[in-house]
C-alpha cells in the first residue's frame, strides 16, 4: 500500500523504517521475519526504529495506563490474536514464551531505546532492541521495570545510569510521546509497520513480502 510514511536512507547504507511496540507480540514476530530477510541480502539493511504507543488512548495525563478504558478488544478478539500469534510462531519458528503481554508496560522500554538511539551507536542500540524483545517474549520479563531495563542496556555496553536519568526525565519522556503523535500523522494506524521509499507494509508480513517492498520484486 501507498503512504506518506517513508524512510530516511543513507548514502551508504539502505534504511527501512520500522514503527513498532514492544508489547506488540506481531512487532516481534515481525522483526523476526525482517531479520530473515536481512540475512538473504548481500547489502546491509538497517532498522530506523520508530517507537509507536498502542495504549495512546488509555493513558493519564502523567503516561500511566487506566486499564478501565474500554478500547473494544473483548475476549473474542484477544483468542483471535493468541491464534495468530500462534499460527505465525509456527510458520516462522520463533521461540516465544508468551503470546499476549496486556498487562505490561511499554513507554519505559521505548523510552529507554529512544535515548540508547539517539546517544550510541546503531549495533549498540540494535543489541539493546533485541535484548527488550528477547527479555519479555522470550524469558517473560516485565520491561517497564527500570532495573530490567538498566541490565540489559549494560548488557549491551550503554552505561545504566543513563538509563535510569533518561527514565526520570519528564522532557524525554515527553519527546517520545510526540513520536508516537507524528507517527499517527504519516499514517500509520498499527504496528508493526514497514516503510520503504514511500510505501509502506503493515503487520507481521513473511520475508518476501519484505523483499518486494524493498527491492520491488
Amino acid at each position: 500500500m501507498s503512504t506518506d510514511v517513508d524512510a530516511d536512507a543513507d548514502a551508504e547504507t539502505p534504511t527501512i523504517t520500522v514503527y513498532s511496540d514492544y508489547v506488540c507480540p506481531f512487532c516481534y514476530l515481525g522483526r523476526e521475519s525482517l531479520s530473515r530477510y536481512q540475512d538473504t541480502r548481500e547489502d546491509e539493511l538497517e532498522i530506523d526504529w520508530h517507537p509507536f504507543d498502542l495504549r495512546s488512548g488509555k493513558r493519564n495525563p502523567d503516561g500511566s495506563i487506566d486499564h478501565s478504558v474500554d478500547d473494544g478488544k473483548d475476549d473474542a478478539y484477544y483468542e483471535q490474536a493468541k491464534q495468530n500469534v500462534r499460527r505465525l510462531q509456527e510458520k516462522y519458528d520463533v521461540e516465544m514464551n508468551l503470546e499476549l503481554a496486556t498487562d505490561i508496560d511499554s513507554l519505559p522500554a521505548q523510552v529507554a531505546s529512544y535515548y540508547v538511539k539517539e546517544h550510541y551507536p546503531y549495533e549498540t542500540w540494535l543489541d539493546f532492541d533485541e535484548s527488550v524483545f528477547a527479555a519479555l517474549w522470550r524469558e517473560g520479563r516485565d520491561i517497564g521495570d527500570t532495573e530490567v531495563l538498566v541490565e540489559l542496556a549494560e548488557e549491551a555496553g550503554v552505561d545504566g545510569d543513563e538509563v535510569r536519568s533518561a527514565l526520570a526525565d519528564d522532557a524525554l519522556r515527553a519527546e517520545v510521546r510526540e513520536r508516537f503523535t507524528e507517527a499517527q500523522q504519516v499514517g500509520v494506524t498499527g504496528v508493526p509497520t514497514f516503510a520503504y521509499d514511500g510505501y509502506a507494509a503493515r503487520g507481521a508480513v513473511p520475508p518476501e513480502h519484505l523483499e518486494r517492498l524493498v527491492e520491488g520484486v
